[in-house]
């Protein structure tokens, strides 16, 4: 997740975005559970619009505070889930959903949906999200695939932390959990590609966003290295957010940015099990 995505900001008031998409429900080890209505307060959604393809339909999302915020990286990632083969015969996983934009948009194309993050308020935003579109979501609370069972689906989404800081510590609580990534910005970007595989049923597909300061050959050797045929298939550049302006020095001195750079690259891997 890009560290200009957070701040739950849009258009200088409260978080949220609309992602072209729609949704439904659930929380809980089980699927199918239907969750009841989170509790008040919560943010007055702020809705934008784009242009909807394929057979996705226009979503309405919220975040609530501490929660990634849908931006450049999702609507990257959900291009390009709009482009596989889905239907109500696909189940599809979403690792580390956030305010569950990506899962909404999988079960806005038909598919079953599960959705899985590790923060409380990602998991009660991701249920209100899917509730407020109409959509049928199973959300757990989980680390990645832990609360998974195997060969469970036919296509994972995953728009992880991976922005690079000086720290290799990952924070636990607060809005970095979302984004930062350790040294290499890879700390979460690896699990998933050696998660992902047990999860996945033959000819299944991992679809994964992250930055180019991330290495992007560093993703296909590793998913190469676990079975997978892995490459490229979308790329985007966008402006940096405020926390790489504030790292600008540190990713100069690293070597990662020069001293003119001011736009990120970010990429969409479509990697499919062998």
């Amino acid at each position: 997740m890009s560290a200009e995505a957070y701040s739950g900001v849009s258009d200088g008031t409260h978080p949220g975005v609309s992602e072209g998409v729609q949704p439904g429900v659930s929380e809980g080890a089980q699927p199918g559970v239907r969750a009841g209505t989170p509790p008040r307060p919560y943010p007055r959604p702020v809705t934008h619009t784009c242009t909807p393809t394929g057979a996705a339909r226009l979503a309405r999302l919220v975040t609530l505070p501490g929660v990634y915020a849908p931006q450049h990286d999702t609507r990257l990632l959900t291009r390009c889930l709009r482009r596989e083969a889905i239907d109500e015969d696909t189940a599809v996983v979403d690792l580390g959903t956030g305010s569950g934009a990506l899962a909404v948009a999988a079960a806005s194309l038909g598919a079953r949906v599960t959705a899985v993050d590790i923060s409380r308020r990602a998991v009660l935003t991701a249920r209100f999200n899917a509730l407020r579109n109409g959509l049928t979501v199973t959300v757990r609370r989980g680390d990645l695939t832990d609360t998974l069972p195997d060969d469970c689906c036919d296509l994972v989404v995953s728009n992880p932390p991976y922005v690079p800081g000086p720290s290799a510590r990952l924070p636990r609580h607060g809005a970095a959990r979302a984004w930062d990534a350790g040294t290499e910005g890879r700390a979460v970007v690896n699990r998933v590609c050696d998660a992902v595989p047990r999860v996945l049923r033959p000819g299944g597909a991992l679809l994964l966003v992250h930055s180019g300061l991330s290495g992007v050959a560093a993703t296909l050797d590793r998913l190469a290295g676990n079975g997978m045929e892995a490459g490229v298939v979308d790329r985007a550049y966008v402006p940096f957010g405020p926390v790489l302006r504030s790292r600008r020095a540190w990713l100069r001195d690293m070597g990662l940015i020069d001293d003119t750079e001011n736009r990120e690259e970010l990429v969409v891997i479509r990697a499919e099990l062998r």
